[in-house]
């Protein structure tokens, strides 16, 4: 088939895409503000005309917590729209990003509806929170002698790994978009506190866990489960298995 082109794809998920379609045999172009070969700007899109020169699938899987998605989004859209070969755009979004009011997740719901309206053939998908993200959350939380814990927060975490494969199969062979497809959850719902002591207990560390309540309204969004799918729980791999692997080491 064409060629791939992979925003991000040297970040978590970026990189494991870039892999499985290169091993699936798919010449893929990864972009980078410092790459040799694609250097690109997605904040102002300068180099991306020529990243996006006969590409006929985008996987957008760059973003950044600090700001920004909206603004690159635009200038993807609009390459895309000048190259006039790309069948699919791929986007990698959370679940509960249309529920949670979360700064970061209203962005990445804004761009959900960039590419909705864009005119071009585009597939979402949403996840759940990706078990790296929990342990980070845990290791942090625990480098105090108490882990204190938002109170009534669940989290369903997924492994990193299946949601590089969702994406490589919604980008191969060139399908036709499939807008926004069924959200894709880890294995598991359990409280954020019973996440850190299970971090806890891995590292063979002991600390107390307090659970406390916060304020505002995206707590309180977090509480109600907007970030949750458990009517789709697809994801096999336990946060219990990606410990034992050494995954939440930082």
């Amino acid at each position: 088939m064409g060629t791939i082109l992979v925003t991000g794809g040297t970040g978590t998920l970026g990189r494991r895409v870039t892999a499985r379609l290169r091993a699936a045999g798919h010449e893929v172009r990864v972009l980078s503000r410092h790459s040799e070969q694609y250097p690109v700007d997605l904040r102002d899109g300068s180099g991306l005309d020529a990243a996006m020169a006969g590409a006929q699938v985008v996987v957008h899987c760059a973003s950044s917590p600090r700001g920004g998605d909206d603004e690159a989004a635009g200038q993807l859209i609009a390459a895309a729209r000048r190259a006039g070969t790309v069948a699919n755009l791929v986007y990698i979004s959370i679940v509960g990003v249309d529920v949670v009011p979360l700064g970061y997740y209203r962005t990445k719901h804004a761009v959900e509806r960039m590419l909705l309206e864009s005119g071009l053939g585009v597939t979402i998908l949403r996840t759940t929170q990706f078990h790296d993200l929990v342990a980070t959350l845990a290791r942090t939380m625990a480098r105090l002698p108490v882990a204190l814990v938002p109170k009534g927060v669940r989290v369903q975490p997924v492994a990193v790994e299946e949601v590089a494969d969702r994406l490589a199969e919604l980008a191969v062979p060139v399908p036709a978009p499939g807008g926004r497809v069924p959200d894709m959850g880890g294995p598991e719902v359990r409280s954020l506190a019973d996440w850190v002591r299970a971090y806890l207990a891995a590292e063979g560390r002991r600390r107390r866990v307090v659970e406390v309540p916060l304020a505002g309204t995206a707590y309180r969004g977090f509480v109600r489960g907007g970030n949750l799918a458990p009517e789709h729980a697809v994801g096999r791999v336990r946060f219990s298995e990606f410990l034992a692997a050494g995954g939440g080491r930082g």
